[in-house]
């Protein structure tokens, strides 16, 4: 298995590893319980060779500890939250991932090996980080423009950072007040819905989606439906999807998609939903879990339809799981 790179420390927050045993039915003959499963090659179909069962996300890493410097205050560490990693791992596929600050080589190499990427909520908008996404972004858009699909999904801090980079306006930003805010989305044109991430949600969740409360905010910044339309650059390559109002009823883009990528950005957090528990208005109903399901999903069969086909061993030693997870439930 592959060793950590050198520049810095990647803590994995917050994940907690139980093992588990593993007790299977008794194969005696006649016991009550015993599963017969079909024999001979009935389950033996051919996949289809245009969709890759075995996806892999590259997940940007972000500065910091994730926990304002309880757990480490080395210059060098990076963190990927594992709710980032459960969501894409709930939706069947694996995660690398790419240290901000590791050598351009190295992030071309392990970008090799992935079918897609995401990129986290946090708060850098400058220095290293940015050049870092800056890269990835240009990756992205290079895949596809060559033809070959390559996802990303950016959320949060992600989308704001996209949106910098595509107006080419690091002053693109406004201010919003939807800290800790559980919010509705609201859907400005619901052609706009087709071949989005939302064509796959039941008409009864896109509705309650408008009237109830089912997503989780959680920043300072973003950008407004007028300033989104009145720039060339963000209005020829973004639709926006859905928008939703702050605390003081501020009206903000909250999910875009872009016109010729397989590029989906959000405002909110689709992976809270399941995945954390630390503050209190993020929405756990079954409601607000399909969103996330949905959502995951969505991405990632957009990244099933990578034809990129990674060495198993390649990939094997570039896996988060390389890396020892630190807990931080009690801290963050």
């Amino acid at each position: 298995m592959g060793s950590p790179p050198p520049h810095g420390r990647l803590i994995l927050l917050p994940l907690l590893v139980v093992a588990a045993a593993v007790v299977g039915p008794s194969s005696a003959a006649g016991e009550e319980g015993v599963i017969r499963l079909p024999s001979g090659r009935a389950c033996a179909a051919r996949p289809d060779p245009a969709v890759y069962d075995r996806p892999v996300i590259g997940i940007v890493s972000h500065p910091g500890d994730g926990a304002a410097g309880r757990i480490s205050n080395g210059t060098a560490t990076s963190y990927i939250a594992a709710s980032y990693v459960k969501f894409v791992e709930a939706a069947g596929a694996r995660v690398v991932p790419l240290i901000y600050n590791e050598p351009e080589e190295r992030l071309l190499e392990k970008l090799s090996l992935v079918n897609g990427v995401l990129f986290t909520g946090g708060w850098e908008k400058s220095g290293p980080y940015f050049e870092t996404i800056k890269k990835v972004f240009q990756y992205v858009l290079d895949k596809n423009d060559a033809g070959i699909p390559f996802p990303l999904f950016a959320q949060c801090l992600g989308f704001e950072l996209v949106s910098m980079i595509v107006s080419k306006d690091n002053n693109i930003l406004e201010s919003f007040s939807a800290i800790n805010q559980a919010s509705t989305l609201q859907f400005p044109n619901y052609s706009l819905l087709e071949g989005s991430v939302f064509e796959r949600f039941d008409p009864d969740l896109i509705k309650k989606l408008s009237t109830r409360c089912l997503v989780m905010q959680n920043h300072k910044y973003g950008i407004s439906p007028k300033k989104l339309r009145e720039n060339a650059a963000l209005s020829s390559f973004f639709k926006i999807l859905t928008t939703s109002p702050d605390e003081n009823g501020e009206v903000y883009v909250s999910t875009v998609q872009a016109n010729k990528y397989p590029i989906t950005c959000t405002q909110w957090h689709p992976e809270k939903a399941i995945f954390e528990f630390g503050k209190p208005m993020i929405p756990h109903s079954e409601d607000a879990v399909q969103v996330t399901q949905n959502f995951a999903n969505y991405f990632i069969s957009q990244a099933r339809k990578s034809p990129n086909r990674p060495p198993a061993d390649k990939v094997l030693d570039n896996l988060i799981y390389n890396y020892s997870p630190t807990f931080s439930g009690k801290k963050s």
